[in-house]
């Protein structure tokens, strides 16, 4: 099976180098990729999602008051450009035009959709933007190697997975969206993309009027598997497996020119496994600061403005004066959290490096490798025997945790208002402390477990799962964020492209001279 993976990515990806290029004065590129960055900090995404969410909120900006394909995709695509997410002088004109014909054809959907169904206009809404926003990205940036790795990946792995009383088409669903999550590092907009195209095939023309025939359908199929009772344990068994395939990736890629003799010799395999593993230990103090710094300044910017209105508010009007002391707790705890978090973070050993090693030779040696044990869903595991015990620890790890807390507020003389508030940053803060933690775990085969683990899973876990809908709950109606795209964000881009077109049109003149 890895040969024909070899084969796959050593083929060579024919390239118009005749085709006129997009350009973008290199002096506006460097102001908007230093806009953009302190942008993207605004909210806490992904790397890997980083592109297609900026081109959705750009999407969001133009089209929202009637623009169409040929009004949006250029400016799309310069936008893109000045910020430095596509590399100068590598999109031609005929990408452009394909996006164009990409945001026509989604907004065609969106409103035959809404035509032929009775469909709630907010959702078609967002799937619309979700689509269109993923569909862009693998027209600029295709990322062919991951997306075939991810294939193979989901190859290897989806007959390791067994779930009683669900069809295959089911479980079948199930690793390939637990291996776009934990590998290919999907958000919910990529994850509804690739199952749409799954269900329906890539939107083209031609398949218009089947995907608007049968949307309802395939819009109900796609959820119910995104909602599976059985997919947090799927996911679970895939991720513990996904390092083997990062470090197979870096090695297919340090040996892009020669990958067909990667099978020859075993002990320079392990060098290069070892070689590889050493620097993804490496980059994790990198990536755990970077994710430190964007956590910070997420809070600053979403959170700590609100945070100071309603408490100091509620104090003035209550006590007739801000108390201070519950204030600066309230706002120092968050990066103090994270940053004793980040001193308790250990990268993988040479012991893990082993484990790669083994999972990788198996990828490449086996006719049918077998990562490690194989993954049984029995129907005793989706049925309610233990539920309601479960129900109640899991209760009663909610009231001890959040009990605690407020017992320790109320010791420390907080008011209801400042308590809430506390709350809500402790939440939000170990959420994004907990994903920072995950990180040093990436690249870890296997997980251990002891009583340690256990004891703070039951303690801090409610907190952690209240944090991540406190913060996806509320990216979604960011006020302060959609106020800073359409009355900071649009008068910013605005300059760029008239100094954009301002530095060409004194390029010309002094050309003129010559």
């Amino acid at each position: 099976m890895a040969r024909y993976l070899i084969d796959s990515l050593a083929e060579n990806q024919p390239s118009n180098s005749e085709e006129r290029r997009i350009t973008v004065n290199p002096i506006v590129s460097k102001f908007a990729s230093w806009y953009e960055r302190l942008r993207n900090s605004m909210e806490f995404n992904e790397s890997e999602v980083i592109l297609r969410a900026t081109i959705e909120r750009i999407l969001k900006r133009r089209l929202l008051l009637g623009g169409n394909g040929k009004t949006t995709a250029k400016p799309l695509v310069k936008e893109l450009l000045w910020a430095r997410y596509l590399p100068e002088n590598d999109i031609g004109e005929s990408v452009a035009k394909k996006i164009e014909e990409i945001i026509d054809l989604h907004l065609s959907l969106r409103l035959r959709i809404l035509s032929k169904h009775r469909f709630s206009e907010s959702v078609i809404n967002e799937w619309t933007y979700d689509l269109m926003s993923a569909d862009i990205q693998y027209a600029l940036n295709q990322k062919q190697s991951k997306e075939i790795i991810a294939n193979f990946m989901f190859h290897v792995l989806k007959d390791d997975v067994a779930i009683e009383d669900a069809s295959p088409e089911t479980k079948n669903a199930q690793v390939f969206i637990a291996v776009r999550k934990a590998f290919a590092r999907d958000d919910l907009a990529f994850l509804r993309y690739h199952l749409f195209c799954q269900y329906f095939g890539r939107l083209t023309p031609k398949t218009l009027d089947h995907t608007v025939e049968h949307f309802l359908k395939g819009y109900n199929e796609i959820l119910r598997q995104m909602n599976y009772i059985g997919r947090e344990r799927v996911y679970m068994y895939v991720k513990r497996r996904t390092a083997a395939f990062f470090i197979f990736e870096d090695i297919l890629e340090m040996q892009k020119e020669n990958l067909k003799t990667i099978l020859e010799n075993e002990e320079s395999l392990r060098e290069l496994v070892f070689e590889a593993c050493e620097k993804r230990y490496k980059s994790i103090s990198v990536r755990v600061r970077t994710a430190i710094i964007r956590s910070v300044i997420f809070i600053l910017f979403t959170k700590v403005a609100f945070a100071f209105f309603v408490e100091g508010t509620y104090e003035k009007i209550v006590y007739g004066h801000v108390i201070w002391e519950s204030i600066i707790i309230n706002t120092s705890i968050p990066p103090l959290l994270m940053i004793i978090v980040s001193l308790f973070i250990r990268t993988p050993g040479q012991d893990n490096s082993q484990r790669v090693f083994t999972y990788i030779t198996r990828l490449l040696y086996d006719e049918d490798p077998v990562l490690g044990n194989k993954l049984l869903i029995s129907k005793q595991n989706t049925e309610k025997g233990f539920v309601t015990a479960f129900n109640i620890l899991w209760l009663l790890a909610f009231c001890l945790s959040f009990g605690v807390i407020i017992y320790i507020l109320t010791r420390l003389d907080f008011n209801f208002i400042s308590e809430i508030i506390f709350i809500f940053f402790l939440a939000i803060v170990s959420f994004l402390s907990y994903r920072i933690a995950l990180i040093a775990n990436v690249y870890r085969v296997g997980e251990k477990q002891g009583f340690g683990t256990l004891l703070v899973d039951f303690l801090f876990m409610p907190v952690i799962r209240v944090g991540r809908n406190l913060t996806q709950g509320i990216s979604k109606i960011n006020i302060f964020l959609m106020l800073f795209d359409f009355f900071i964000e649009a008068p910013f881009k605005f300059l760029f492209a008239f100094f954009d077109q301002w530095f060409y049109f004194l390029h010309a003149k002094t050309e003129e001279l010559e």
